[in-house]
């Protein structure tokens, strides 16, 4: 039989992260499971070195440091982590949750699932040929790689003008956008006209030339003029955001509100011991930030706790407490 668990966290993303060493503040057993191979989610493995913004206390810090902190962080516990796995079932017994993935069966007495946006993929370059270029990036691991290049970031917005912003300090930068207007935070797009990247909208890509599997020009097209002239590059990085898959999440008896979860003040779905935080769950007037995830996570923690010992307080004592 398997061991009963009292908190199975799904996902390995920042969230997932820190409500798992939450969870062992609060000496609840934990596992934490995610269908990826390696920890971090969307910051890891899509921008790993972007800047991220919206962390208080943190004025400069990349999508793999956060990744990093988190896991040293919850490395100060013994937790269970369960990689490569998918939820395939919920399904409720008497006391618990059996949980089956694609690799195993789990159980355990609460959930709290942290699955972001679910399962992601880089929107494509839209140009015919575009994959048989090894110079067009989605996502970067190593920014030695771009300097002194001529770098062409394609998109208009959080991410693209900050990855503009974050070349620029190393490489010959260009942003193309189809639309004269960012959508991107006002400071950041600010702070883009005041530097030195060469701006050009509204412009779209149409095609693509080069030779050794190397793209050495970008052809694009005035959006109203229609007047054309290449682009030449060394690198192009295609930051057109990414589609994401809710995978089962459809299948576990849970109400939704266009493809999130719904949750209550608690973080309670409709099905007692289940709990959603981060990006996949919703309710009035949530702003969608890491922050708010990582605020979420100790409410749906405490709860949970609770729920499975009523005796056990909602709002224990924590760091800051006199």
């Amino acid at each position: 039989m398997s061991e009963i668990y009292d908190i199975t966290i799904i996902g390995g993303g920042p969230v997932g992260l820190f409500a798992a060493f939450y969870a062992n503040l609060r000496e609840a057993k934990v596992k934490l499971i995610d269908s990826l191979e390696q920890l971090g989610g969307q910051p890891s493995i899509l921008y790993p070195e972007k800047t991220i913004l919206d962390l208080p206390g943190f004025p400069s810090i990349t999508g793999q440091g956060l990744t990093e902190n988190l896991i040293a962080q919850l490395n100060t516990f013994e937790t269970e982590i369960c990689l490569g796995e998918t939820l395939l079932e919920i399904e409720h017994k008497t006391d618990h949750y059996r949980l089956v993935t694609s690799k195993a069966e789990h159980l355990s007495k609460t959930v709290i699932i942290a699955i972001g946006g679910g399962a992601f993929k880089a929107r494509p370059l839209d140009i015919e040929g575009a994959e048989n270029f090894d110079n067009v990036h989605y996502h970067v691991q190593n920014m030695e790689q771009f300097k002194d290049k001529k770098v062409t970031i394609l998109g208009g917005g959080d991410s693209a003008v900050d990855w503009a912003l974050a070349f620029e300090k190393i490489a010959d930068t260009t942003l193309i956008h189809r639309r004269d207007n960012f959508r991107a935070l006002e400071h950041s797009v600010t702070n883009l006209k005041a530097s030195k990247v060469h701006i050009k909208t509204p412009y779209i890509p149409y095609g693509l030339e080069g030779k050794d599997g190397k793209a050495t020009h970008l052809h694009v097209a005035h959006s109203k003029s229609k007047e054309t002239h290449p682009i030449e590059v060394d690198h192009i990085f295609v930051n057109y955001g990414f589609k994401s898959s809710i995978g089962n999440l459809k299948e576990w008896d849970l109400e939704l509100e266009r493809n999130k979860i719904v949750v209550n003040t608690k973080l309670e779905t409709n099905r007692p011991g289940i709990y959603a935080i981060g990006d996949c769950c919703t309710y009035p007037g949530k702003a969608a930030m890491i922050a708010t995830g990582f605020g979420e996570a100790p409410t749906a923690i405490n709860n949970a706790v609770h729920f499975i010992d009523p005796k056990q307080k909602v709002q224990p004592k924590h760091s800051t407490s006199m």
